[in-house]
Formats: C-alpha cells, structure tokens, sequence
C-alpha cells in the first residue's frame, strides 16, 4: 500500500462502500454549497468526487484550495445521492466523504489557461506549459496510447524473430535527404558529430555483421520544416531490416504488424487486407499522388491524346488530366472553386456539364468538335448529370494540380469516408529523376537495388530504371519508405556514376557502408514506418504534435525550456568554436 493513496481515481465501486480509503490528484473543480463543499480529485486514471463533513472548519479549508493543486484525501466511502448520480464516470455511483485532507502541493500563481476543458487555447500557450497541458485528458489518454502502441509493435517484432539493437545518436554527417543537426566536438577541434537522420547505414552495417533480422524504435534527427504530419527536430519510427530479403519479405513481415496495431487500437476498419500494391506511374496518373488518399473515390483521367484533336490551344500540345463528379454544380461552386485553382498556381479551371441528352454545356463546350463528343463520353464514361474538370500543364505540374483538385473535391463534396483507414503499398519507383538543372538524379533512396541490376544499368535509359523502392501509405499519409538495399559494389558504383558521383564520392561520403560490402555483405531489405504518423492516425488528430508529449512549435523552439537558447562564452571556447553573427 502506497503511503498516499490506496486506490486510484478511477478504481472505487460500490463495493467499496463503507471502506476507508485513501487517494490522491489533482483538484478539477470544487463546488461550494456553504455546508458542503464537493471537490472533484483527477489523477491518471480517472476522477473521484469527494465531499467535506459538515464542520465548518473542514468547509472552510476545502473551499480555499486553489483548484490543480494536488492533494491526498482519506475518508469513508459511500453511495452517492440520486441526484447527484454521475453516470459518465466510472466512479459516478459513489463519493468519498472526507476525514482529512492534505495539501500536497499547492498552486501558488495564476493558470494560464484553464485545463481540462474545451476552450480553445493558442499553441503557444499550450507548448510553453506543456506539463498543464499535458492534465488534459485527450492529451494524456494519446499519451497512454503510445506506450501500448509502442509495446505491442515491439511484442509483433519480436515474435517474428526480430531482434532489438540500439544505433548511435552521436554519428557522422552524410547526405541523406535532410539537414543535419551538428554537435561540436570537445576532444577534436572543428570536427563535428551529427545526430543521426535515420539508422540506415547502421541497420545495413547489423546486416552484414550477421544480425538476421534488426528492429528498434529509432529516435531520427532532421533539421527540416514543421507541417501538420511532421515535427521539426526529433520522430520516432518503426526501423527493421532483414537478411537475405526480398521485397515480398519485408511485405510479409510488416503488413500484419500494421494492419493488427490499427484493428487493435481503433474502432475504424482498414478497407482492405493485403493491402493493395500500385505502381508509382499508376499513382501518379490516376491520383496525381505518391500518396494517395483512397478513401476519395474520385480518380485521375489522362485524355492527353484526345484534346490533341481539338481547337483548344491551352491543351494542345500539354498534358490533360480529367476528374468526373456524379454531380451538377451550383454556379457559386464553380467561381469559388476557380478561385481555389488559381490559388494554388492554375491560370484557370475548365469543366463541362452533362446534360440530359448527353450534351455538353460549359466554357470549353465550343472547341470540342461534334464528331469528337461521343469519343469523349466514351474515354471518360460520361453520364448525363456528371460534371468533369480539366487539367492541363507540363506532365509535372499537371499530375501535381490534378492531385490537388482531385483532393479538394473530395472534401468540398464530403466525398472522403472518415470510418475507415485505406492502405496502399506504391512500387516501382523509377531510380531516376531529372533534377531542376535536367541532370539525373537518385529518385528515391540512392542506396536501393535497381530492377534488373547491373544489365539494367548498362543497357537501360536512366529515366526507364525501376528501382525496388516502395512506400505504405494510409489515408493520404506516407507512413513508410522502404528499399531492397544495393548490396553489390559493382552495381552500387555504377548506380552512383549514373548520378555523377565518382568512386572516390562514395568512399568518402560513406566510407564505413562501401568498405563494409567489401566483406561480403548478404542481400536485405527493409523499411520504418512512422510510429508518430500512426498515432495521429490512430487518435484522429489534426496535429502530429497531439502525440508528442513535449513537441517543438512549428519554428523548431521549444517554448517551454527555452531551445534553442545562447550558450556561454566558456562553453563555445571548451568546443573551439567562436560566432560571427
């Protein structure tokens, strides 16, 4: 028995009556009566009401306590009034009449804001007093539901023969995508560490040591913008690798962890198991996405071809992309919707409606040729009442505006089902990429398998190479990327010239990875889903920061201890640096 309470808030039945109890929290509320004085006490688990004796000093010292004060209170536990029945408690039944009660640790300043309720508080606040916040209970309850997330995940892992290594925090600077955070170091003038962004090259370095299969939930390090599904500084991932490992592998490894932790923890139901596979070029054609939200029923029609047939110069010559709704717009739908498309970078929207002879009626109607209509109602399944909008740009542009308009329709015509969560593996990544200066660039992860190897390589155009590169994705959310790694040095120096870089690039960018294939490195695979991208998912929450439990803003500060922050002089010196701002 603990010395302050002997149950919790939340555990005291009406078995319980006629016991002498202890507990202890925080003060929610209190409510004055004059002869009696009922307090609400909150802990972690839920909240007891308690209730003074009628004496007038006891009424007096329980009405003066400032409420979130915590306190321990001792006293007879009895069944409460009728009419005092709170039945969205679990303790609603019962309340405790106190014998004493004892100050623990008293508020001595102002709230700053009220906690526990449902007003809205600005961000800043919240974050500068994240341990008030943290007494919410939406908070808390996320909070809770992470560790059984993350102990569950592990169980899965495990059970799959996985085993739990832990990689550096303190490592080498390479380039893997993002900024990295440097660490000065003492012992080395003006040589740095660098927080590591992800344990790629470490989990591949456990491969060729001969660790079968690796697992950790891996902090990751990355000086990179905040958005809604991403915290600037620090997140969390599921990391594993595998050993002689193919891409079917790694599916069958880590689709079921996930499938099981989203059936478990929420009532929502995932669409579809296994998860569908689409290629990269399908995605981007027919969603305009690599990350699809397939809970919107809408998709992406190419009628590039067909619109070279007509007089519309805007579309000759440019990709055309096509979205068809079941549905006839107010004309208040279409100009604000014109406003939205000009918003994001569209010098404008066309569309046409399907009247009931089949007939076309719109801004574009005019320089579609009679004999044509036909073949687009065909190309399109047009249906008399459906309107469709028209994309048009570089094959680029129009996919990502096509994406675009495809999403905003789907929440302005309340098209998304919010009941259910739909996954999706993305394959076949091209290797290559065109960077802004039109010279070829890695795609994706510079260290995946090309498809085909290194004859591949050799006798394909770059742009043509698919890479064994995949990501899973759930509700317009990339939760993971993976790769089948290039284990080979002949095929790895020869993916890497293809992007410019020499051998003695790869030797000195990743010096540890490429000596280390030199010793017989075995074929592995893996990938990291995001643990803090499934836990907004899994709570519903706007903001990846309601799963954090002390998250920066979306500046990289921390408003609550103050970081970043100045250091002193003595403290620059012991690390050789001086500043010139």
């Amino acid at each position: 028995m603990s010395y302050y309470h002997t149950h919790t808030c939340n555990e005291i039945r009406l078995e319980d009556v006629g016991k002498k109890v202890k507990i202890a929290g925080f003060v929610e509320t209190i409510r004055d009566f004059g002869g009696l004085v009922f307090l609400d006490i909150r802990d972690m688990y839920g909240i007891t009401q308690v209730v003074t004796s009628g004496r007038t000093e006891d009424v007096d010292f329980a009405s003066h306590i400032p409420v979130e004060s915590s306190v321990m209170v001792e006293g007879i536990v009895r069944k409460r009034d009728e009419e005092t029945i709170n039945e969205k408690l679990d303790t609603g039944l019962v309340e405790i009449r106190i014998e004493t009660i004892e100050i623990l640790g008293k508020r001595t300043k102002e709230l700053p804001f009220e906690v526990n309720t449902n007003q809205e508080v600005r961000e800043d606040l919240r974050l500068q007093y994240r341990y008030l916040d943290l007494r919410n209970t939406r908070l808390k309850d996320n909070l809770m539901l992470r560790a059984k997330v993350l102990q569950f995940l592990r169980e899965q892992m495990i059970e799959q023969g996985f085993l739990e290594v832990q990689t550096p925090i303190l490592t080498s600077s390479s380039p893997e995508g993002a900024r990295d955070y440097l660490v000065p170091s003492r012992l080395h003038a003006g040589q740095f560490y660098a927080l590591p962004q992800a344990p790629q090259q470490f989990k591949q370095l456990l491969m060729v040591s001969g660790i079968d299969k690796y697992f950790q939930i891996a902090p990751c390090f990355r000086d990179e913008d905040a958005r809604a599904d991403r915290c600037p500084g620090e997140f969390y991932q599921l990391d594993m690798e595998m050993s002689y490992a193919t891409q079917e592998d790694v599916f069958a490894a880590i689709e079921p962890v996930i499938y099981h932790t989203f059936t478990k923890f929420s009532d929502k139901k995932v669409s579809q198991y296994p998860f569908p596979r689409i290629p990269y070029q399908e995605a981007m054609l027919k969603y305009g996405s690599d990350k699809p939200d397939l809970r919107n029923p809408l998709f992406i029609i190419d009628l590039t071809e067909f619109f070279q047939c007509c007089t519309f110069k805007p579309f000759i010559g440019r990709t055309v992309r096509a979205i068809k709704v079941q549905k006839h717009l107010s004309k208040g739908f279409h100009e604000k919707f014109l406003e939205y498309a000009m918003s994001i970078g569209m010098p404008g929207l066309g569309y046409l409606e399907i009247q009931e002879d089949l007939s076309f009626k719109g801004p574009i109607d005019k320089f579609i040729p009679e004999e044509k209509k036909q073949e687009l109602i065909n190309l399109a399944q047009l249906n008399q009442g459906d309107t469709i909008f028209f994309i048009s740009d570089n094959e680029e542009r129009a996919n990502e505006f096509a994406g675009q308009i495809r999403t905003e329709l789907g929440k302005r015509l309340e098209l998304i089902q919010e009941d259910i969560f739909t996954f999706c593996w993305i394959v076949d990544f091209p290797m290559y990429e065109l960077d802004e200066h039109g010279k070829i660039s890695f795609c994706h992860n510079p260290f995946s398998m090309p498809q085909g190897g290194i004859e591949a390589l050799r006798e394909k155009k770059p742009l043509d190479i698919l890479a064994y590169q995949y990501d899973i994705v759930c509700n317009g959310i990339e939760l993971s990327s993976g790769a089948v790694r290039n284990h080979d040095i002949e095929i790895m120096e020869k993916a890497f010239e293809i992007a410019g870089y020499t051998k003695e690039d790869i030797e000195r960018k990743f010096a540890a990875l490429y000596q280390a294939f030199q010793y017989g490195a075995p074929p592995h695979a893996g990938i990291a889903p995001g643990v803090d991208r499934m836990l907004m998912l899994l709570t519903n929450s706007d903001s990846i920061r309601e799963v954090i439990a002390f998250p920066m803003n979306s500046k990289a500060q921390d408003l609550m201890m103050g970081a970043p922050g100045t250091v002193s002089k003595e403290q620059l010196k012991e690390v050789h640096i001086k500043l010139d701002i």
